[in-house]
């Protein structure tokens, strides 16, 4: 390549790079902004930001990198949690840096609002690559606007998204990013890497990691120079990735029986996998016929598929060791675990609309130029729009992987005239699809308002939160929610927070809160709970002559004692032993 193209591709890849920069950091500013009240005080916008810091906050405080349990929730000695550190490094490095010259809570502020910037300018910036490479320039700076406004993606880059979410979705763009390159070994070793660090984060992308893989597969059918380089590049990738991850991030939890997350079972299955590309690229190294290689994939495929049910089962299932219970009252009810079928039109609306738009932009743009890459594309979008429809969260990863093809739609349009670029660019808006949604689609009634006696607003507001700091240490039982918010805000011991390994306490607050008077006394005297906190909108449901419904209409027995408090967002009680009923004699 020439000095001036050289020249003329760095310029280029750098505008885009400051063009995605630019935009995720005043997006964020005004994000900040809106949101400075909670955020300031460090109230999170999800259960899992505020239970990241706390992670990160304990690990910085002493535990062991490797001990990921929260020591603070379930029965002792705490709860072991799926997660991982990967997540973590980042903002960590960002508190140890500076809090010695800040402040720990300053440092704390700055890691939250900095590090789901960097992730979200990274997005963007790898969008633009995409497009950039499937289109040229006309599309590049198109996509970083449309994937900047794509809901529901852009709420996982929030100031104070420190959860997993974002990383993953990087990730993932790494993965797209190698896999419409050249077909060469390095593209496939770079997709083999970041797909090896998104599953030891978590399995979520894992649907989409293979369909990443069956889009590298038919082009290996096709036998195209390079394709059985790539192939190999991304098992060893993902293999090499992977048994490096088992020695730096294993943790405590290593030998749980779950497939929930980075677990030995979870790691077995996942190098078994990487055997089958790196067969199917020695296997058919000589071979060109697309029959005889499609005979020889399947054959590898199906004893990779067996080889994985034999040594990890429990893959098929991750979530199958949550007691049923649980499942119906709380776990089918986790917003973005629902199925997009359960959920209210509006929200799957606002949820798939910019998804199956972008499909049907990268479904136009493959039958236009009949380019296999943007058919790579679209295979990931397709497995993005399945998990969807088994699971909302699926929608952030179809939401971003849209904006090439939107973009594509916009640049069509503009030779068209202003009132198709208009239409153009209204389809392409994925914020617009939850606001239309929700103005036509009529609401359905909610659940009943509280009386006026009890809380109002939120309980896990910051005013709400700093009373429940003021308690002197002890245990408190209180909705799922309000637990993982506590958990981060207080020193208190907590019953339940929403983790789904946390059978045993999950189970006790249900219990407690919709069984009756006497059961909840049992509990609380088996758990020895020294505060039972209830929310104005919690337990709305209820069953009468249940515990939860009792405390509503404010029918509290003698054994709790309100606390006083100046905030009605929250009521909360301390327990009195002696006061306990006597139990039943057997």
């Amino acid at each position: 390549m020439r000095r001036m193209d050289l020249d003329d591709l760095r310029r280029t890849r750098l505008g885009d790079v400051l063009c995605a920069l630019a935009l995720a950091v005043v997006m964020a500013a005004a994000w900040a902004w809106r949101d400075w009240a909670a955020l300031s005080a460090l109230r999170l916008p999800d259960t899992d930001d505020v239970m990241r810091l706390q992670q990160i906050r304990d690990w910085l405080g002493g535990q062991n990198f490797a001990d990921l349990a929260q020591h603070r929730l379930g029965a002792a000695p705490g709860l072991t949690m799926h997660w991982s550190r990967l997540p973590g490094l980042v903002p960590g490095a960002i508190i140890r840096s500076l809090a010695p010259l800040v402040g720990t809570h300053s440092a704390e502020l700055v890691a939250v609002i900095v590090w789901p910037t960097l992730l979200f300018a990274a997005a963007l910036m790898l969008v633009a690559r995409i497009a950039r490479v499937l289109g040229g320039a006309p599309l590049a700076r198109t996509a970083i606007v449309v994937a900047a406004v794509a809901f529901p993606v852009t709420t996982i880059f929030l100031p104070g998204r420190i959860d997993h979410h974002g990383l993953q979705i990087v990730l993932l763009l790494i993965v797209v990013r190698s896999l419409i390159s050249r077909p060469a070994m390095e593209p496939g070793l770079a997709a083999g890497l970041a797909a090896a660090a998104s599953l030891v984060i978590g399995m979520e992308t894992a649907p989409l990691i293979v369909a990443a893989g069956v889009a590298m597969t038919l082009e290996w059918l096709r036998a195209r120079s390079g394709a059985d380089d790539r192939m190999m590049g991304f098992g060893i990738g993902v293999g090499a990735g992977l048994l490096a991850a088992s020695i730096v991030f294993r943790t405590n939890g290593w030998n749980y029986a779950g497939c929930d997350g980075f677990t030995m079972i979870a790691w077995r299955a996942g190098v078994i996998a990487a055997f089958a590309p790196m067969g199917m690229a020695l296997a058919a190294r000589d071979i060109a016929r697309p029959l005889t290689r499609a005979v020889l994939g399947g054959i590898i495929a199906a004893v990779i598929g067996v080889g994985m049910v034999l040594v990890a089962p429990q893959c098929i299932a991750p979530y199958g060791m949550v007691d049923p219970l649980l499942v119906r009252l709380w776990l089918g009810k986790v917003g973005e675990a629902q199925s997009l079928f359960a959920a209210p039109l509006a929200t799957a609306i606002g949820y798939a609309g910019i998804m199956i738009a972008g499909l049907l932009a990268s479904a136009w743009r493959l039958y236009a130029t009949r380019d296999g890459r943007w058919g790579a594309l679209l295979i990931v979008q397709l497995a993005a729009l399945l998990l969807t429809i088994a699971q909302l969260r699926g929608a952030y990863a179809g939401a971003i992987l849209a904006a090439p093809g939107l973009a594509a739609v916009i640049a069509a349009a503009r030779a068209r005239g202003s009132a198709w670029l208009a239409s153009a660019w209204i389809a392409s808006a994925g914020m617009l699809y939850p606001l239309a949604a929700h103005a036509m689609v009529p609401a359905t009634a909610g659940p009943p308002a509280p009386p006026a006696d009890l809380p109002q607003g939120s309980c896990t507001d910051p005013a709400a939160l700093a009373g429940l700091a003021k308690l002197p240490p002890g245990r408190l039982l209180a909705p799922l929610d309000l637990g993982a918010y506590a958990i981060g805000a207080t020193r208190l011991l907590v019953v339940g927070a929403p983790y789904h390994r946390n059978n045993a306490g999950n189970l006790a607050v249900y219990r407690f809160f919709l069984g009756d008077p006497a059961q909840g006394a049992a509990i609380a005297r088996a758990w020895h709970v020294r505060y039972v906190a209830m929310c104005g909108d919690a337990f709305a449901d209820a069953p009468a002559g249940s515990f939860a419904s009792a405390l509503r209409v404010g029918r509290a027995p003698a054994w709790l004692r309100p606390i006083a408090s100046s905030d009605r967002a929250l009521r909360v009680f301390a327990v009195e032993p002696g006061l306990f009923p006597e139990p039943p004699a057997r």
